[in-house]
């Protein structure tokens, strides 16, 4: 067993929930930040769905890549599976990411599985909207959680055009950190 690097692109980069020993920004080519995944759970129920981000296929995704101690991989594992795997809708798979020093490292990421019935696809932005507005789920309102994202990114100087106009229709534009 040794260290390993975990990806994070939602909630994993402002609330990662799991220790490390070393975290910074990094990109991920060949998928990117989507809001494209029916929270059944944490943002919504099955009865009235949010929308959480996965990553999917195409295009490139900044994010925070987390270095995790080799003692504690088991155990983080098993974190990052209960939280991120309650409905199996991502695909564990490791993929290699730039770190911002320019080290390049294979990192645990969660794909989106497009096979999956939370599959929501590329929805129009006015869809999303509607869908964020009204869902609630057992870790809170879903404008909550798009805009800690937008928040996240802006304060970490990471643009991405679809979540700042979800943000700015939730409550306004990221505050810069």
């Amino acid at each position: 067993m040794s260290d390993f690097w975990v990806f994070g692109y939602g909630s994993l980069m402002w609330n990662p929930g799991f220790d490390h020993t070393r975290s910074q920004q990094a990109l991920l080519r060949g998928a990117h930040r989507s809001l494209c995944v029916y929270s059944w759970v944490h943002r919504g129920t099955e009865e009235r769905p949010g929308l959480v981000f996965g990553l999917d296929r195409g295009g490139a995704c900044r994010g925070m890549a987390y270095k995790v101690s080799a003692s504690d991989r088991d155990q983080t594992i098993e974190y990052l599976r209960a939280r991120e795997q309650v409905t199996m809708v991502y695909l564990e798979a490791w993929r290699k990411v730039t770190l911002q020093d320019g080290e390049t490292v294979n990192a645990l990421t969660y794909m989106v599985d497009r096979k999956h019935p939370q599959y929501a696809g590329a929805l129009p932005l006015d869809e999303q909207l509607g869908i964020v507005l009204e869902a609630v789920g057992k870790s809170g309102r879903n404008p909550e959680y798009v805009l800690n994202t937008a928040r996240h990114l802006g304060e970490l100087g990471i643009q991405d055009h679809n979540v700042a106009w979800l943000a700015s229709r939730l409550g306004g534009p990221p505050r810069r950190g």
